[in-house]
């Protein structure tokens, strides 16, 4: 099992006990806020589950029906991630405003605040592993996944605090209330990670700053070519898809042609793990040699 799998195994885990654990709880104290959290960590487990199935299946080699890859698994998965945490946020919102409008009360914080607590700190743990395995290996499954446990740190601990203030002031008011507040920061995350996971579907480019390797790579070797052009990049999960034509003298011969290709593409490769380059060979037109006679001036 590669790293990949057993960050997305540790996610699957920590989510069953923290979901168990906060539908004990809230129920038993009857808090909305509390259940909210239940429900968010059964989102986060279900999300978990896509990631492993994501990161399993998009590292399979290209075949004959899918000739670029299963990349994209990632970011589909990513995609259903983003709705499945619009669908809580919903569903917390409205259990928030029925409890507001016919009331009700907390038996014990005491419970509430300690689950709460220990969840933060659980999930601020285990998404901060998975950022960083993600960020590694350039998963967005994995980035998602981190991302959407990062979401539970901070509600997490707006519940605690909620809880906390609820123990002290005897208003139970607070309770629904902060259920929204989690249900908002729900929301923006969903946004972020919509905006990242779906993007890439669209064959979005390379971010400016692998573009810039690309073309770092491609001025260190310009001496031995022309010029190039058509450089088109593309994002599929953490694979980067790069093609460009070059333009060579009509003497060099395929050998020397291909030689040098091979010898860019390894260079990018080196610089963008993950990534698939494809070159196409021009010759040099009158243009071409105007232009070099004009450098040389």
């Amino acid at each position: 099992m590669d790293i990949r799998s057993k960050a997305a195994w540790l996610s699957v885990f920590s989510n069953t006990f923290l979901m168990v654990a906060k539908f004990i709880i809230g129920f038993y104290i009857g808090s909305i806020s509390v259940i909210s959290e239940a429900i968010h960590s059964a989102n986060d487990l279900l999300a978990s589950f896509i990631a492993v199935f994501a990161v399993k299946h998009s590292v399979k080699p290209p075949d004959r029906e899918h000739p670029y890859g299963h990349g994209k698994i990632e970011n589909i998965s990513g995609t259903i991630e983003a709705i499945l945490i619009f669908m809580a946020a919903v569903f917390i919102m409205k259990e928030a405003v029925e409890k507001i409008i016919h009331g009700g009360e907390i038996i014990n914080t005491s419970y509430g605040i300690a689950v709460m607590g220990f969840s933060a700190l659980a999930n601020l743990l285990v998404s901060s592993y998975l950022l960083k395995v993600g960020k590694e290996t350039d998963s967005i499954a994995l980035e998602a996944d981190g991302m959407h446990l990062r979401t539970d740190v901070y509600t997490s601990l707006g519940v605690f605090a909620g809880l906390g203030l609820i123990k002290i002031t005897g208003y139970h008011m607070i309770d629904p209330i902060i259920a929204i507040a989690v249900a908002v920061l729900i929301l923006k995350a969903a946004w972020d990670l919509t905006r990242k996971a779906l993007l890439p579907l669209l064959d979005i480019a390379l971010d400016d700053e692998k573009t810039k390797l690309v073309e770092s790579v491609l001025d260190e070797y310009s001496g031995v070519f022309y010029e190039y052009h058509k450089l088109r990049t593309r994002k599929s999960g953490r694979e980067s898809h790069i093609d460009l034509h070059i333009v060579v003298d009509p003497d060099t011969t395929v050998e020397e042609a291909h030689r040098m290709c091979d010898n860019i593409e390894l260079e990018i490769k080196r610089l963008i793990p993950h990534s698939f380059v494809l070159i196409h060979v021009e010759p040099a037109s009158e243009k071409h040699y105007k232009m070099k006679s004009l450098q040389e001036k």
